[in-house]
């Protein structure tokens, strides 16, 4: 039964992944024809997101019909305490951003919201929730393991943003960390997924707003106030969890493998 169980949510969670990124293709398509509807780019933008993710939520409720969907996929009623905690760790490249950087001279409202708060709520919750999060509380496999190809198609998608060989290597790099380390911060954190929406959506707020740099590499300064966030969220988050008596969800007894398969996850 417990292997079923696995072979059911490891199939289930690429299939149904595969399909969102055959439908994501025809994105412009569907958000085009939304806009004649809306008359307003910004909840087309967001609509659009939602109808090629149906896959991801079908997929959800097959893996586990048991349990709500929003809640499986780690989205808790809870909000304020998982915003002050991605804010504390963001104020780094914040105050950073303010200290050294100029605002961006042309700031389009909507832009702002859609490449910041929508694309951090949407690629947490597909990536990290679903593609991430279903194959690791679902299967035997570790973190490692079940964060390796959710990580290496989100570090491919921002390969976009360059054409020289060395700097696509630095912004996979990047964007690959990223990827481990929103995962980590959602297991620890209980599995809400609030916490890495909101840091995800800070960080990307900061490189919309001030001038730091056009592509997910920066430069030398950026990346040390990046670097500084991400120490700031793992030295925290590991003392916060001491301080509470908890241990460490992710140690090197499961990064590869599991001995079992968690059945019951503490719910924040």
């Amino acid at each position: 039964m417990q292997l079923k169980q696995n072979y059911k949510a490891i199939i289930l969670t690429i299939a149904c992944f595969a399909i969102y990124l055959f439908l994501k293709q025809y994105f412009s398509s569907i958000k085009e024809g939304l806009d004649g509807f809306t008359n307003n780019g910004l909840l087309s933008y967001t609509l659009t997101y939602f109808i090629i993710g149906i896959p991801i939520f079908i997929g959800t409720y097959l893996i586990n019909p048991k349990l709500n969907i929003l809640k499986n996929l780690g989205l808790s009623i809870h909000l304020i305490k998982p915003f002050l905690i991605a804010l504390l760790f963001s104020t780094p490249m914040i105050v950073g951003g303010f200290l050294f950087y100029k605002f961006q001279k042309e700031i389009s409202i909507p832009n702002l919201i859609a490449g910041s708060i929508v694309i951090g709520f949407v690629e947490e919750l597909f990536f990290r929730g679903f593609l991430f999060g279903q194959i690791f509380k679902y299967t035997r496999l570790g973190f490692l393991s079940s964060i390796l190809v959710g990580a290496v198609i989100f570090a491919s998608g921002h390969l976009y943003q360059s054409q020289d060989f060395f700097e696509l290597i630095g912004i996979f790099s990047v964007t690959f960390m990223g990827a481990i380390l929103f995962a980590w911060l959602y297991v620890e954190w209980n599995y809400n997924l609030w916490v890495p929406i909101f840091l995800h959506s800070l960080m990307n707020l900061t490189w919309h707003i001030f001038e730091m740099d056009e592509t997910a590499l920066g430069g030398l300064l950026p990346n040390v106030l990046r670097g500084l966030t991400i120490i700031l969220a793992i030295v925290f988050t590991v003392l916060y969890k001491r301080k509470k008596g908890q241990k460490l969800t992710i140690t090197k007894d499961n990064l590869i493998v599991k001995n079992d398969v968690e059945q019951s996850i503490k719910w924040s």
